[in-house]
């Protein structure tokens, strides 16, 4: 039987990578907060 989990580096950032996180808005109103930092 095959495995179910197939890692797949350029899916997962565009899924839930930093730009992505920058479309929906997660990360601006991080910004515009004044968090330290943004992500990790």
């Amino acid at each position: 039987m095959k495995r179910t989990f197939q890692p797949n580096n350029r899916k997962r950032s565009k899924k839930q990578g930093f730009f992505s996180r920058m479309k929906s808005g997660i990360i601006n109103r991080r910004r515009k907060k004044g968090r330290k930092v943004l992500s990790r």
